[in-house]
């Protein structure tokens, strides 16, 4: 809470630039960065939740490496989409959203999710030809795809609760 109390000038200062308020005036635009935001979280998150499905042993015959080309592509177009329109909706009101809790757990839920995507691309990932084709994933590639989906539904959760808390 400290860092956001002593940030609240540079909020009041993101939030009346002008461009917060030239998203903010625009008939059309604003909506339409929203439309991308959701379009690319629906993106995002179905390709994580593809492959999610794919790590708890769900269509053994696709092999998991061409799986991660695949969907990683997607999610990194689509998270940079999100990154992008999210930032721009922060940007028109900083203040209010900064100090939603709702926002606040989202980002953490991000992190996490994140950080899960990291642990598995690091370690996991290491001994996928044992198991690429036709195999059960280990215990460990299984609880990262049960941490992703959850985390990733909790994300869509928050962010649809931001404008109700």
């Amino acid at each position: 809470m400290f860092f956001l109390e002593s940030s609240s000038g540079f909020l009041h200062w993101l939030e009346n630039s002008e461009a917060a308020l030239f998203f903010r005036q625009s008939i059309w635009l604003y909506p339409a960065v929203e439309i991308i935001h959701i379009i690319g979280f629906a993106v995002l998150v179905g390709a994580a939740f593809l492959f999610d499905l794919r790590l708890l042993g769900m269509a053994r015959k696709l092999p998991v490496k061409e799986s991660i080309k695949h969907f990683i592509l997607w999610a990194r177009i689509s998270f940079l989409a999100v990154l992008l329109s999210g930032l721009i909706l922060f940007m028109v009101n900083a203040v209010s959203i900064a100090f939603n809790p709702a926002f606040r757990i989202k980002l953490a839920l991000i992190f996490l999710a994140g950080l899960n995507a990291y642990v598995f691309h690091t370690f996991t990932v290491r001994t996928v030809g044992k198991w690429n084709i036709n195999r059960m994933p280990p215990v460990k590639a299984r609880v990262a795809g049960i941490l992703s989906i959850l985390l990733w539904f909790s994300v869509i959760a928050c962010g649809r609760l931001i404008a109700y808390t």
